[in-house]
């Protein structure tokens, strides 16, 4: 009725709603319950701890939290608040596995001994892999680069991270 009041008369709302004109006047002037200026601080209250764990905490941390402050409130009431208000949590990434070590492989010798220099073009190579996020999902990237002139001799593109990323960037 608050939205619309301004382009009908409240008399007709009243009528089409089927409520009685003094009771809607008798609404707007009472104070709110006490549900609801309790649901008001609640509200003001999850907006700062939420903004304190930089939107990281969900309804379980954020009732510890109000907790700690010394305010009892239920885990569903704090979900129904934070809906209301949209806040959400962040959950925790899923540590993923990308690299299977096989334990027969022999570990080849390090020739460079951290020295990152070379005398001509061409006598010492690096390469390095990473993982680039895309709208169609992760992609790799292999480059190799010449120590001595820091050009990029070589590099491959390819969705999965296999051997043949590797030996394209090499060719």
């Amino acid at each position: 009725m608050q939205a619309e009041k301004a382009r009908h008369s409240v008399r007709t709302l009243c009528r089409v709603l089927g409520v009685s004109a003094s009771g809607f006047y008798a609404w707007q002037h009472r104070p709110a319950s006490p549900r609801a200026a309790a649901d008001h601080r609640l509200r003001f209250q999850l907006r700062v701890a939420h903004a304190e764990s930089r939107g990281a905490y969900g309804s379980p941390r954020l009732q510890r939290v109000l907790r700690t402050q010394g305010v009892r409130v239920g885990r569903h009431r704090v979900m129904r608040l934070m809906r209301a208000e949209h806040l959400r949590g962040r959950p925790h990434r899923r540590f993923r596995l990308t690299t299977v070590a096989d334990p027969a492989a022999v570990v080849a010798p390090n020739h460079l001994a951290q020295r990152f220099t070379a005398a001509r073009a061409n006598q010492v190579w690096m390469g390095d892999i990473t993982a680039l996020p895309t709208q169609e999902g992760w992609i790799y990237l292999a480059v190799l680069i010449d120590v001595f002139s820091r050009r990029v001799v070589g590099w491959a593109l390819e969705p999965t991270l296999e051997t043949r990323l590797v030996l394209r960037a090499w060719d």
